[in-house]
């Protein structure tokens, strides 16, 4: 046992002692590790400081670290995906499409309604919104010229009833003053 004992200790050391140069040269000299960003410059290193930089785009200056980005902890998860776990819990009996409870399958057809809407949702090959926008960008396109012709065609339609009113009145004054000349220019029956 005492062997044993002896000869865990001497790895030990001996692992100690190889790592002593590198431990004496850290004490020594210190590292200053920096993240540098874009066109940057690295500071040079001194006499006792060894310089390190890490270059990094532009685009990432003022953005949170990689790291720090994406987390899998619960405290990170969104309040609504919590409320809707709670919902289900103890859901039982009838409408709740279980095997608990009497009347549980009778919820299982507006479970995979609710279901089939969700995935209609968030199906990117459906884009419901963009379709209509297209549309309503191409029926845009064209309503000025459209509206133009319609002007047109409205003025036309005025000026050709003014028109026609005007000849009517200078058709009814004709027509009066044809009879009163008619009036004033009695035909003998002799001639």
């Amino acid at each position: 046992m005492k062997h044993l004992l002896l000869a865990a200790i001497a790895a030990l050391t001996s692992t100690l002692v190889l790592a002593s140069p590198a431990a004496a040269q850290g004490e020594s000299e210190r590292v200053n590790q920096l993240i540098i960003y874009g066109e940057d410059t690295c500071p040079p290193s001194s006499g006792d400081q060894i310089t390190v930089c890490a270059r990094k785009d532009e685009s990432e200056r003022y953005r949170i670290p990689e790291a720090l980005r994406e987390s899998s902890s619960p405290q990170n998860e969104a309040w609504n995906n919590r409320v809707l776990a709670y919902e289900t819990v103890g859901k039982g009996g009838t409408l709740s499409c279980s095997p608990v409870g009497g009347g549980g399958w009778t919820g299982c057809v507006s479970h995979m309604i609710d279901t089939a809407m969700a995935e209609k949702d968030s199906d990117p090959s459906l884009r419901f919104s963009e379709l209509i926008a297209e549309e309503r960008a191409r029926r845009l396109a064209t309503i000025d010229a459209d509206a133009s012709d319609q002007q047109t065609r409205v003025e036309e339609a005025e000026r050709a009833y003014f028109e026609r009113q005007q000849q009517a009145a200078e058709a009814a004054e004709a027509g009066e003053g044809s009879t009163e000349e008619g009036s004033a220019q009695v035909p003998t029956s002799g001639e």
